[in-house]
C-alpha cells in the first residue's frame, strides 16, 4: 500500500474527478473553512479547472454553505447535506460552544438569546445577506450593545440551530442569510442513516485513514465512530501499514498518481487537518513549519504528497520557503500559474 498516493487520489488532489465545486464539497462531506479567502482555493484546487467564479456562483446560490459545525470550527458543506449535518453534529458543537462561553465567563440568559435571535433573523431576512456590522446596527437600533465576542456566540448559536447560514461570498468578510431561504426546509432522516452516510464520505474521500483520524475529524465520540464504520458493512475493510490499521473502502481509487507534481496547499486544508496520522505526509522534524500545538495551520507545499515547504498566498510573485535546498521556486511555477489564473 502507498498511503500517500492513495490519499492524494481520493482527496482529489491528483487526477481530480469533479468540475463542479459544489459536487466536490458534497463528495468530501465537510471541508475546513477557517481561512475565509483560502477556503475557495481548497475547493477549487480539487477540481479539473479551478475557477474563482465557479466557486462564488455555487456559494451565492446556496449550493455550498459555510457555518460553524464540527470541532466548533468553520466548515463548508453541501446544501444537500446541510440538515443532516446539523442533526448529527450540532448537539456536540453546541456543548463545545457552551463550554467555551463558560470558560470565558460569558452567560447568555434565554430571554437575551430569544430577543437577539429575533433581531438577527429579521435583519438577515430584510437584507438577504447581512454582515456582522449589519447586526451591530440592528441591535443598536433596539438599544442593545454588546462586545464582538458575545455577538459571535449569538451568531454561532443561531447557525447551530439551523436559523442562519452563510450569505453571499464577499471579498473579505463573512455574511449571513436565513437558512430557510438559502437551503430550504428540513427533511427528517434516521440518525443511523446519517451516521453511515457521513462515515462513508469521510473514508471514501480521505482513505486510508484510521479510527483515530475519523474521531478527530468528526468530533464525535468513539462509540459513534465505531458504529458508523460497522454500519458500512462489507463496503469497508482494514489494511495494515507499518503496524497501524487503516480503513479503506472497496471502491478506493488507486490509479492516476503521477510523480513530480507540486501542490500549493492552503492553511487548514483537509490534506493535514483531516487526520491525526499526519506523519504519513509530514516529516516530524518539519511539523512546526506546518502547524503548531494551538491549532494554527500554515500554507504548505507538497511534492508527490510529502510536505516540503511553505508558500505565501496573495502575492503577485511566487514566494516559497523550502525545508531544504533540494527544490527551487522554478519547481512550483506551473502550480503557481494555475493558482494565479484561478484568482482572476
Amino acid at each position: 500500500m502507498n498511503p500517500v498516493a492513495i490519499r492524494l487520489l481520493n482527496q482529489q488532489l491528483m487526477a481530480p474527478q469533479f468540475s463542479d465545486p459544489a459536487e466536490l464539497v458534497e463528495y468530501m462531506g465537510a471541508m475546513q473553512a477557517q481561512e475565509y479567502r483560502m477556503m475557495r482555493w481548497a475547493v477549487e484546487m480539487r477540481t479539473r479547472k479551478p475557477s474563482h467564479k465557479a466557486f462564488k456562483n455555487a456559494f451565492d446560490c446556496g449550493r455550498i454553505i459555510r457555518l460553524h459545525l464540527m470541532r466548533g470550527t468553520w466548515q463548508l458543506v453541501s446544501a444537500n447535506d446541510y440538515w443532516a449535518m446539523i442533526d448529527l453534529f450540532a448537539p456536540k458543537a453546541i456543548a463545545v460552544t457552551k463550554g467555551w462561553m463558560s470558560s470565558n465567563k460569558i452567560s447568555i440568559p434565554d430571554e437575551e438569546l430569544t430577543l437577539v435571535r429575533h433581531i438577527l433573523t429579521q435583519t438577515a431576512a430584510d437584507l438577504q445577506s447581512a454582515t456582522k456590522e449589519d447586526f451591530v446596527r440592528a441591535l443598536a437600533e433596539k438599544g442593545i450593545r454588546m462586545d464582538d465576542h458575545r455577538l459571535s456566540y449569538h451568531i454561532r448559536m443561531a447557525e447551530l440551530s439551523g436559523t442562519l447560514c452563510s450569505g453571499d461570498l464577499l471579498p473579505m468578510k463573512a455574511s449571513y442569510a436565513l437558512t430557510a431561504n438559502k437551503v430550504g426546509q428540513k427533511e427528517r432522516k434516521d440518525r443511523d442513516e446519517i451516521l453511515m452516510h457521513f462515515t462513508s464520505k469521510y473514508f471514501r474521500s480521505r482513505q486510508p485513514a484510521t479510527l483515530e483520524d475519523f474521531v478527530w475529524w468528526s468530533g464525535l465520540n468513539i462509540s459513534d465512530c465505531r458504529k458508523g464504520i460497522a454500519l458500512m458493512g462489507d463496503t469497508i475493510h482494514v489494511e495494515k501499514w507499518k503496524g497501524r490499521e487503516f480503513y479503506m473502502t472497496d471502491d478506493c481509487r488507486t490509479r492516476g498518481f503521477r510523480k513530480g507534481k507540486f501542490l500549493l496547499i492552503p492553511p487548514y486544508d483537509e490534506y493535514l487537518i483531516g487526520y491525526k496520522s499526519r506523519d504519513i505526509v509530514l516529516p516530524q522534524e518539519h511539523r512546526h513549519r506546518a502547524h503548531n500545538n494551538s491549532g494554527i495551520f500554515q500554507p504548505i507545499i507538497a511534492h508527490d504528497g510529502i510536505i516540503c515547504g511553505n508558500w505565501t498566498p496573495f502575492r503577485k510573485d511566487c514566494q516559497v520557503d523550502f525545508f531544504n535546498e533540494k527544490y527551487t521556486v522554478e519547481d512550483v511555477m506551473e502550480t503557481w500559474k494555475t493558482y494565479t489564473r484561478y484568482r482572476r
